[in-house]
């Protein structure tokens, strides 16, 4: 790819193998466990299935050359999660990470971390404090813009502190996509995603990755999805990899809708606290601005009460109620009903998808008309 090649034209190319003759423009997926092997095993490429995979290193690749890094495919985002952590905190590190991080993340750390004996400090994103509290990290784990909340933390700043400090810094970059953000380019180390989301976009596969630019990290991480077996399907590694080439497409289009939705619900008076980092007056847009280049497919907001929201989602025709996000589909859940962050009862996170945006706003301003009406008339 060309230097200057816009971001959906290195989607639709990353990855690829050289033209051949008669040959597919992204070969199929390879199917083994044991390969053919002969003599010293250390001295083949291919070995045995939970090793490497020829489709695992074209999508690996891909996503590397997206993110500007080394990237190593894992079977889903936890997976890349736990690579990133587990193995690299002991009795006596310290953990910073964001309290109003995806719930997932911190189950991990405060049930496997922080028995072992690893500190944990966890601070909320938009807390002047979060700069204070690196001093003496081991690691510093960023999410932004955070899942589900979308507070956005200034990368540059955070990342030279914690670089300061002497700690590792990992982003979890999965709202923004290489597309909106590129952590490593801001100075992270690592960078972790679901490529269950956006990435693929059909709500169809798990899969997850890690990106470093230090080659070196990049092999601990592979070395540790080897040992434990976090491996990923070859035929899920080459769906992701057809459809990355949409990508591009898919998210621009998000990101539009995402937009003008987001205008639409901040104008209503029946709908409170709307959270876009696209909007600008969002308490996030000035950082947004500086770090991210698209601001994402993910509108929250929040609805009188948790029967309010209910029936709003009941009554939409397009959108659909459930939960992960950056599917060609719309969809959007109560949140709250995991009950695993601090969100109002009737906040909703919102998953913009590819439908023209006239019928997603058209959908969803009838559902909040009705729900209010539903409710107004009891």
């Amino acid at each position: 790819m060309g230097a200057n090649d816009g971001d959906r034209t290195r989607a639709v190319h990353a990855g690829l193998p050289d033209v051949e003759q008669g040959a597919p423009f992204l070969p199929g997926p390879t199917f083994a466990a044991p390969y053919h092997l002969k003599g010293d095993p250390y001295e083949a490429d291919l070995v045995y299935g939970r090793y490497g995979n020829p489709t695992w290193t074209r999508y690996e690749q891909a996503l590397g050359e997206l993110e500007g890094g080394h990237a190593v495919l894992f079977a889903s985002g936890m997976a890349a999660v736990t690579a990133a952590l587990l193995p690299r905190l002991r009795s006596g590190d310290t953990l910073v990470l964001p309290s109003d991080c995806y719930h997932g993340v911190r189950k991990v750390a405060e049930t496997f971390l922080a028995e072992r004996g690893v500190e944990l400090r966890l601070v909320p994103t938009p807390d002047p404090g979060f700069a204070d509290a690196i001093d003496g990290a081991t690691l510093v784990w960023l999410e932004t813009p955070t899942n589900p909340g979308l507070e956005v933390c200034d990368l540059r700043l955070l990342i030279e502190r914690a670089h300061a400090a002497g700690a590792l810094v990992g982003v979890d970059n999965t709202f923004a996509t290489p597309l909106g953000q590129l952590p490593l380019e801001l100075g992270a180390d690592f960078v972790m995603a679901s490529a269950s989301k956006a990435l693929t976009g059909h709500a169809d596969l798990i899969l997850g990755y890690l990106a470093a630019r230090d080659s070196a990290l990049a092999d601990e991480f592979r070395a540790w999805r080897t040992e434990t077996g976090a491996v990923p399907g070859p035929f899920e590694t080459w769906l992701a990899h057809r459809s990355l080439a949409t990508l591009g497409v898919r998210f621009e289009a998000a990101c539009v809708t995402a937009q003008a939705l987001a205008e639409r619900l901040a104008a209503r008076d029946d709908v409170q606290a709307v959270r876009y980092p696209g909007l600008p007056d969002d308490p996030s847009h000035a950082i947004a601005g500086k770090q991210m280049k698209l601001f994402g497919s993910i509108v929250c907001f929040t609805l009188d009460d948790a029967d309010r929201a209910e029936r709003f989602l009941s009554e939409c025709r397009l959108l659909k109620d459930a939960t992960s996000f950056g599917g060609v589909v719309t969809t959007a859940e109560r949140r709250a009903r995991w009950r695993g962050d601090d969100v109002p009862e009737g906040f909703i996170r919102l998953s913009v998808g590819c439908e023209a945006t006239e019928d997603v706003i058209a959908d969803i301003e009838h559902a909040l008309d009705a729900s209010a009406v539903s409710v107004s008339s009891r």
